[in-house]
């Protein structure tokens, strides 16, 4: 009877061990077909007629200032994300207020509206017919069509990812440490730099990656407010699209390979990022208030 049974536990053994490698290769071979291939198309297809001709694809006006102007955009967008995220995770995590809910909600409406209407509503809001739109064209100001119109449709569209990445994160920690390091006579100023942003970092970082990778490569909405004024209001993923249309393969799929890249960057990133976060476990995080460290804190 125990030789049967220990037969029929390494047939289980056995058979899991299959199974487990066949989803493996299956998800492998999903990954390959579906990602992989793809990308070295891009690749390939880009470098077609030879580096030069790559070269001279990116480096042409048009071009060039598409790269500029997605480059403009994230470099806003990023940092008002950033700043938005801190303030409204430290809010949602550490505090009771009225309306609380409601702010998690519109948090995550970009995640439920389409991108493309998200442009629509800024058109509404900013273009000549739209509620502003007389106001601002009596002030020579302009909004669509124009370099705001893209940062603030940029700006919509990635503004939960900093601040969904901090929130389960701050509650996770409580506000034992911060009451603490309070006690201990440190202003809030000192409090987060010294206690909060050390616990939050690696998710900090997780959330900028995160936020932007989806501001370079956004299309939805900035496809909208843009106009597709050619090296004036086309990001690279609208230049890749005007260029396609045209038939023009070779810059194309140069300037779509340049996306590739930082995506591939972006991926490489957040792998690092999820690494650190498994091998530096926050010790932090499991103190006793008591164990905080308070060097420098003033008491």
């Amino acid at each position: 009877m125990a030789h049967a049974h220990v037969n029929k536990r390494s047939a289980a053994i056995h058979e899991s061990a299959i199974v487990r490698w066949l989803l493996t290769l299956a998800a492998l071979g999903f990954l390959t077909l579906f990602l992989l291939v793809p990308l070295a198309l891009v690749f390939a297809q880009g470098l077609a007629k030879g580096v030069v001709e790559y070269w001279n694809a990116l480096k042409e006006p048009d071009a060039f200032s598409a790269i500029k102007l997605t480059l403009l955009a994230a470099g806003i967008a990023v940092p008002a994300n950033l700043i938005f995220g801190i303030a409204a995770a430290w809010a949602i995590a550490k505090f009771q207020f009225a309306g609380k809910q409601l702010l998690v909600t519109l948090i995550d409406l970009p995640f439920t509206v389409s991108p493309v209407i998200s442009g629509l509503i800024y058109v509404l809001l900013f273009g000549l017919q739209g509620w502003l739109g007389p106001w601002l064209d009596e002030h020579e100001l302009q909004v669509i069509f124009a370099v705001p119109g893209i940062v603030l449709a940029t700006v919509f569209v990635t503004f939960p990812f900093v601040a969904r990445e901090l929130i389960p994160l701050m509650e996770q920690q409580g506000t034992d440490e911060e009451e603490a390091a309070i006690l201990l006579g440190a202003s809030g100023l000192r409090t987060f730099f010294r206690v909060t942003l050390p616990n939050i970092k690696w998710g900090l970082l997780y959330g900028v990656i995160l936020c932007n990778a989806r501001a370079m490569g956004e299309f939805g909405a900035v496809s909208v407010v843009s106009g597709h004024i050619r090296g004036m209001t086309n990001t690279i993923p609208l230049h890749v699209e005007i260029l396609y249309n045209e038939y023009n393969f070779a810059a194309a799929f140069a300037c779509a390979s340049l996306l590739a890249f930082l995506a591939l960057i972006t991926l490489v990133l957040k792998s690092v990022v999820e690494w650190r976060t498994q091998v530096e476990p926050n010790s932090k995080s499991a103190q006793q208030p008591d164990q905080i460290e308070t060097e420098g804190l003033p008491v």
